[in-house]
């Protein structure tokens, strides 16, 4: 198979080589936050070529209808012939839709398809435990399973929600980002409560952090006491590296590896394995 945006041959699966039938394994780590523009794909794709990296069997979920993960790894969402839309509508396997990359991770793709998906689900009887079900043949064969949620809180976020064992929320430092993260914590709750109880709010991760400015400094300060819930550390900083991994159809792990971006990310993936 070949990447349809850089025409480059693109390796099977790594994940399918784990053919253990023990108890599941994968952690579920939805990336989670209503508001755009935070940096939310770029974190899933970095952290998860930095967990692969680390020796972790890693499948990174594109839960977004814009599908920008999947390009952002070399894929055109318009040529795919599966996706995750196929999925959740029972028409394909999880473990059938998934396909490899060229960083070390694999991805289950999607498409703009995913958004009628999303309309079709709301119909459905115990829809929010539907992404946890098409999941379930894939949790034997990864370690560490990162969903990219849409920018909203609505079924596709609750899915993702309902499935993970933890969320990350990725967080600017600007104040202004900060404004709908009490809802989405207040939607955090109340899946909990009716959905998934085992769910952890693992951390805000910091992103776009200029140290530069005064203002970065204090909106990080602030940032575990205005919400009462832990800190990734290091903050993700700011560059322009992240901008252009995305044009190679690679993560920042690979176009620049040895950026202050690439190295952070590594730092947050190994706290993420040993916290």
């Amino acid at each position: 198979m070949t990447s349809p945006v850089l025409g480059r041959p693109v390796p099977a699966p790594t994940g399918t080589a784990n053919t253990s039938t023990g108890p599941p394994k994968a952690k579920i780590i939805a990336v989670a936050n209503q508001k755009g523009g935070v940096a939310k794909t770029t974190s899933v794709a970095s952290l998860g070529v930095a967990l692969a990296e680390l020796g972790q069997r890693v499948l990174l979920v594109d839960l977004d209808p814009q599908a920008c993960l999947t390009f952002s790894l070399g894929f055109d969402p318009e040529t795919l012939a599966h996706s995750i839309h196929h999925v959740l509508l029972g028409e394909l396997t999880a473990t059938d839709a998934v396909i490899g990359t060229v960083d070390g991770v694999d991805l289950l793709p999607a498409s703009i398809e995913l958004a009628a998906a999303e309309q079709l689900l709301l119909t459905r009887t115990g829809r929010e435990h539907l992404l946890k079900r098409v999941l379930a043949p894939a949790v034997k064969r990864y370690d560490v399973i990162l969903v990219d949620c849409p920018p909203s809180l609505g079924i596709l976020t609750t899915l993702a929600l309902t499935a993970a064992t933890g969320v990350i929320i990725p967080l600017q430092c600007e104040t202004l980002s900060h404004r709908g993260v009490g809802q989405l914590l207040d939607t955090i709750y109340d899946v909990k409560k009716m959905t998934n109880r085992r769910l952890k709010v693992i951390g805000v991760l910091p992103t776009l952090f200029d140290a530069r400015t005064s203002h970065s400094r204090l909106v990080l300060e602030r940032i575990g006491d205005d919400y009462g819930i832990d800190v990734l550390s290091p903050p993700i900083p700011k560059s322009v590296r992240f901008a252009e991994a995305p044009a190679a159809g690679r993560s920042i792990m690979v176009t620049a590896r040895s950026s202050k971006g690439a190295i952070a990310n590594h730092q947050v993936a190994h706290a993420l394995l040993t916290g």
